[in-house]
């Protein structure tokens, strides 16, 4: 019975994955009503707190309904809200961006992909090592409140660091800030090894807690950043292909992350799972400073 449980895990995981990039649609329809618009960092902070939101209310959601009725409810309500959002999307015809024809002379820059752009190559690398701290403290959270004898702990972690990254989401898109995006992109990568690092010192599941919420401030801007860095030098119709690489590589580094932090966790205890997001976040840091330093000395065109 439980081989075939994995089984249709693994079946539903692999449909999911054929699936579209459902946020890079929705971002990039946002570009389109936004488009050279201050209001558009706005847009890109609210699609980051709903994100964050269903982090926040989508596992007691599913944990409950797992518990009440049979392990498989909660699987179910997600692939139902999956096909009734799919589809409401689909209905908002208002909202498609405009279909660009593409000229004979511009049909060869058509055909190749926007991973060939050194920026969308810094900026994926970045959202990898960002997915990779996001799966660590997935896991280490469970394994650190199993620990402390306190399972139920790990959804109040988890729930901290969402908290943190959608309130951070809510006020960063209030601000009118005239930082050069790379520049941000270079302070962020700092401050979110800085705010990893006191994962060395936690003892409970509070102090837990508190570092992953302050760690989760500098989530939601990190996002909305490297999408705007994308949004102002991709060319417009593929858009929606750039955005889709870095979501992309934030759904391989959680998946990256989670793996080998398990793996870590069995092998040299709970505490040792830390050092993956550690690791992961100096990396953040570095390509972000390397990242600043490339595009600061090139023209905001020319990142082929």
């Amino acid at each position: 019975m439980v081989t075939v449980h994995i089984s249709l895990l693994f079946i539903f995981a692999v449909l999911i994955g054929f699936m579209p990039c459902i946020s890079a649609m929705i971002r990039a329809r946002w570009t389109a009503i936004y488009k050279e618009d201050s209001r558009l960092q706005t847009a890109y902070s609210l699609e980051s707190v709903f994100d964050e939101v269903t982090f926040i209310i989508g596992p007691p959601i599913s944990v409950t309904l797992s518990v009440a009725f049979f392990p498989q409810a909660g699987l179910l309500l997600a692939a139902f809200f999956l096909i009734i959002g799919v589809l409401l999307l689909v209905l908002q015809r208002d909202t498609e961006p405009a279909i660009i024809s593409i000229s004979s002379e511009s049909t060869s820059h058509k055909t190749h992909s926007v991973i060939r752009f050194s920026l969308v190559k810094i900026l994926t690398v970045i959202m990898i090592f960002m997915g990779v701290i996001v799966g660590t403290i997935d896991i280490f959270s469970v394994a650190f409140a199993n620990a402390q004898k306190i399972p139920a702990g790990a959804s109040f972690v988890l729930a901290a660091y969402a908290v943190g990254s959608c309130f951070a989401g809510l006020f960063f898109g209030t601000l009118k800030l005239s930082t050069p995006l790379h520049h941000l992109l270079c302070l962020g990568g700092i401050a979110t090894f800085l705010t990893i690092l006191p994962l060395i010192f936690v003892g409970s599941i509070y102090s837990l807690s508190f570092v992953v919420l302050i760690s989760g401030i500098f989530f939601a801007p990190m996002i909305i950043v490297t999408m705007s860095l994308i949004e102002k030098n991709i060319p417009e119709n593929q858009l929606t292909e750039g955005m889709t690489w870095l979501l992309a590589g934030l759904n391989v580094g959680t998946a990256i992350g989670a793996t080998l932090t398990g793996q870590r966790i069995d092998y040299s205890g709970v505490q040792s799972g830390i050092w993956i997001a550690i690791g992961a976040s100096a990396l953040v840091m570095l390509i972000g400073v390397l990242g600043f330093q490339r595009i600061n000395h090139k023209n905001n065109k020319s990142y082929v």
